[in-house]
């Protein structure tokens, strides 16, 4: 098998002749641009520019280098944009590493802070001195309040946020005729260059955006107190949804395998929303919106979707998920075991393959194999699994403990 076919083969709950490896397929199985440059030192790799495509999240594109030493087996779509030189201009990591970020990000340095600005130079997020991150600092709409809005100007506003506002190379294109026709062409000649699976990346976000927008405890306040002005959100909001996918997978569809959506529904200790909330507010939207990528193109649908979800499983799988990552197996109510027995037949774990709440950045190497080990040993049975650890490699875990989860997955792939 290649890689692209190893991963459908767990998609489709066929075991694969080895376990599937996602590493930076996506904005959550990464790995943060302190971390990355700390782990080609430590590989003693030849010296390469770190390229930080998620600004917010400070995230680096990895380097084919690193992706065949460990046997990835997946690629974001943004891979195939921002492929000259030109496209880079130089900035330095919050620990003083040199680096570079796409042209147009728009960043201004106040006093020992960076702020990060939309196209119309408003502030949206910052760094502040010591942090690692991007921080939203705009919530454009809390002032005007959902039980006020008439949602006229809604997808205007959507650009008004740091999430929305500060995008990743692909994204950068205008979803008009010039952009998607750029989109489309070089995400033709990526697929062509590459037999790992892609990922292509969408969002649609139906829970997370109006926290955006609104501030979050203003939003949960407001499914509470004004719940039908918080279905007509969701209409209007999937409908800007809707048609941004007809566009966008009329020019992407061909050449990507997987679309990934997105929307954190869970919390330390469980789902932030009960699954009757869930029914009634987002399930229909996220069953529209799934069920129509599916119509226009040839794509496993995958959710990003943090926290304890156990609950909501039943209904995800339902509305037409296949897949779900980061599966962060150290909250409420996600033994893998568990999760395993009860969903693996008809969902595939894009994640849940080594904790990186507590195990990645604070134990021993040895300790990390044992872990991924055994994670894999629950997961991969009969397929439904792909490896990521949960969620990106952040700035503090030691180069030698992400060696050994990737020498352990590799391990257990002969």
């Amino acid at each position: 098998m290649n890689s692209r076919e190893r991963v459908l083969a767990a998609l489709n709950h066929t075991e694969p002749d080895r376990i599937p490896v996602d590493l930076g397929g996506h904005r959550s199985s990464g790995i943060s641009a302190i971390a990355y440059h700390h782990l080609r030192k430590h590989l003693g790799l030849a010296e390469k520019p770190v390229r930080v495509y998620d600004m917010v999240q400070q995230l680096a594109i990895i380097d084919e280098d690193v992706l065949d030493l460990f046997g990835v087996d997946t690629a974001e779509m943004g891979r195939g944009f921002l492929l000259d030189d030109a496209d880079w201009k130089p900035w330095t990591l919050p620990d003083g590493t040199p680096c570079e970020i796409p042209y147009y990000t728009n960043l201004e340095k106040k006093g020992d802070d960076w702020l990060i600005l939309d196209a119309d130079d408003n502030e949206v997020g910052i760094l502040k001195r010591g942090s690692l991150y991007f921080e939203q600092t705009r919530f454009p709409l809390v002032e005007r309040g959902i039980e006020n809005d008439d949602f006229e100007d809604l997808e205007e506003m959507l650009g008004r946020q740091m999430w929305s506002a500060v995008v990743h190379p692909g994204a950068h294109l205008a979803m008009d005729v010039e952009g998607l026709s750029e989109m489309a062409n070089k995400a033709k000649a990526f697929r062509e260059s590459t037999d790992r699976a892609i990922v292509g990346l969408f969002g649609g976000n139906m829970f997370e955006l109006p926290q955006m927008l609104y501030r979050m405890d203003h939003y949960l306040l407001a499914t509470g107190m004004y719940p039908d002005k918080v279905l007509e959100l969701s209409e209007k909001l999937s409908q800007i949804h809707l048609n941004n996918l007809e566009k966008w997978l009329s020019a992407v569809g061909p050449y990507i395998d997987v679309i990934l959506f997105g929307d954190d529904l869970g919390g330390q200790q469980g789902p932030l929303i009960s699954p009757d909330a869930y029914r009634e507010f987002y399930k229909p939207y996220h069953k529209k919106l799934w069920g129509r990528a599916k119509e226009l193109a040839d794509v496993k649908v995958q959710l990003h979707c943090c926290g304890g979800i156990y609950e909501l499983l039943d209904d995800l799988i339902e509305a037409g998920l296949d897949a779900v990552n980061p599966v962060q197996i150290s909250c409420r109510g996600m033994d893998p075991a568990r999760l395993k027995a009860k969903f693996g037949e008809r969902i595939t774990f894009w994640g849940g393959g080594c904790d990186t709440q507590h195990i990645l950045p604070m134990a021993g190497p040895d300790e990390v194999r044992e872990h991924v080990r055994e994670l894999i040993s629950i997961f991969s049975p009969g397929g439904g699994f792909i490896f990521q650890q949960v969620h990106n490699i952040l700035a503090n875990v030691p180069p030698e403990n992400v060696v050994a989860m990737l020498e352990a997955i590799n391990s257990t792939r002969s």
